[in-house]
């Protein structure tokens, strides 16, 4: 589906939000006047390779990952482009030749390349001189984009630390050489655009958007009273719940708990994609939720909210429309509400491409309920529901009737594995524990039921393999579904 957008991309004109760009070995030398003007204005998409015209010349292929790597490293360059907003190229191979694909989402800071700052119109990009102009498009974009908000009195110290070190260790794991990696906490929050700097006053702060990817519970809840999403299992008590989770934790946290809750009341069919098996259920709801989490409209005073009934899915956040009405694959219009909250979850691999959400969903529904359909719904509280006209077939990973009971010692365990996954030797060290019987057992049941993951498969018994906490363990080491005896 993807593909197939980039082809249509191909059969239009350059316009306010399409540009097409010749880069035979090298990257265009006015690429970043384009993205400036992209991050500036609406967003848009680059297609490197192409001609004016729409005439795919292609490039070097000997030469693309030079220019992948070389967009990656301007992109993150404040000096070139400030402030500095990493981008990743797709390449794609068309009529035999190799094109570049660069989504440019749009940004809610005012961008600069090499001191200037571009803005884009049906003709090109141009330049903004005058205050006037500047100030206009700053207006613009602090009214709209309350995730770019500043609070002067946030600091470093009102952030789960944890989280940043988890959020590090994701980015990591998708790129060992992302230059965030090796960054400092503060450094890192400042390159992703969390931390604002005046450049009249020479102070700065961090945004809103920072507190919600990585705030303490307290802290988000002192800024937002009224922040909160619902998670609701309605199969049998329909008029109240037969489950339910309160979460009001941090975006990135936020993530992982709901997805457990989906994991542990949602089955997941058995399919096979090129001849490796895919979670069905995880890409559909995965791109739902995060939907749910970036495209919010965190000032208003109703909660986010999931319901799993017996044969549908609903799922609401308050919003900010840009059109009103049912959101169709084929002419969705795609429109960041919070641009330095996409732009986080970008990097973490969560969301890809703009507009990539529904393609999949319209792509791998069919196959997750053959007899159902999907509906997206957008107005001033968004919805999307999903019914399934029939049971879905497939098992339900994790446990799911009853609490999940955890000694001091599993749950200490799922603790050592909340960041990053650990071996049998390192939890003991950390523990200062010596093997034994009980800690076997314990080890082993986390993993029956479903709480650690191995991510050595086949190899249960080497001593490189390494336990990691699944969804349905961070949703019980919250203390969501389960208890410590």
């Amino acid at each position: 589906m993807i593909f197939e957008r980039i082809e249509r991309l191909l059969t239009q004109t350059e316009s306010t939000s399409l540009e097409f760009k010749t880069a035979e070995n090298a990257v265009p030398k006015n690429l970043f006047e384009t993205v400036c003007a992209f991050l500036n204005r609406d967003g848009g998409d680059i297609l490197l390779g192409v001609d004016d015209s729409g005439f795919i010349k292609g490039i070097e292929p000997t030469a693309v990952e030079k220019i992948i790597q070389d967009i990656i490293t301007q992109s993150n360059n404040s000096n070139m482009l400030e402030p500095a907003f990493i981008l990743f190229s797709q390449k794609y191979e068309i009529e035999d030749k190799v094109i570049l694909h660069i989504a440019v989402p749009e940004s809610s800071s005012i961008h600069r390349y090499k001191g200037t700052v571009y803005d884009r119109s049906n003709d090109g990009d141009f330049k903004v001189t005058s205050p006037e102009q500047i100030a206009s498009l700053s207006n613009r974009k602090t009214n709209f984009y309350a995730d770019a908000k500043s609070y002067p009195y946030l600091t470093i110290d009102d952030f789960e630390l944890d989280t940043i070190e988890k959020a590090k260790s994701i980015i990591a794991s998708r790129k060992s050489t992302h230059p965030w990696v090796s960054l400092s906490n503060e450094d890192m929050l400042l390159k992703a655009g969390l931390f604002k700097k005046d450049y009249k006053t020479g102070t700065g702060s961090y945004t809103l958007a920072a507190a919600l990817l990585f705030g303490k519970e307290e802290v988000i809840q002192s800024l937002l009273p009224t922040y909160k999403t619902d998670l609701l299992l309605r199969r049998d008590n329909t008029d109240r719940y037969d489950d339910r989770i309160d979460v009001r934790v941090n975006l990135i946290e936020s993530f992982f708990i709901i997805m457990g809750f989906i994991e542990k009341y949602l089955p997941d069919p058995f399919y096979l994609e090129k001849e490796q098996r895919i979670s069905l259920r995880d890409i559909i709801f995965r791109e739902a939720v995060v939907n749910m989490l970036v495209h919010r409209n965190f000032t208003g005073q109703l909660p986010a909210r999931i319901n799993i009934y017996k044969d549908y899915v609903e799922m609401q956040n308050p919003s900010l429309p840009l059109n009103k009405g049912i959101l169709n694959v084929k002419d969705c219009i795609p429109h960041q509400k919070n641009p330095l909250i996409s732009k986080f979850f970008l990097q973490l691999g969560w969301v890809e491409e703009i507009g990539s959400g529904i393609i999949n969903i319209n792509k791998y529904y069919p196959h997750f309920a053959p007899k159902g359909k999907f509906e997206l719904i957008e107005d001033d509280y968004f919805q999307a529901r999903f019914n399934f006209e029939g049971p879905v077939e497939g098992p339900v990973e994790g446990p799911v009737e009853g609490p999940v009971e955890l000694s001091e010692l599993q749950h200490s365990i799922l603790l050592e594995c909340r960041l990053e996954p650990k071996s049998r030797d390192e939890i003991l060290k950390s523990l200062n524990k010596e093997v034994s019987g009980y800690f076997k057992r314990g080890l082993k049941k986390l993993v029956n039921d479903g709480l650690l993951e191995y991510t050595i498969t086949g190899k249960t018994t080497s001593r490189l393999q390494k336990y990691r906490i699944t969804n349905t363990g961070i949703v019980v080491l919250k203390g969501a579904s389960g208890h410590r005896r």
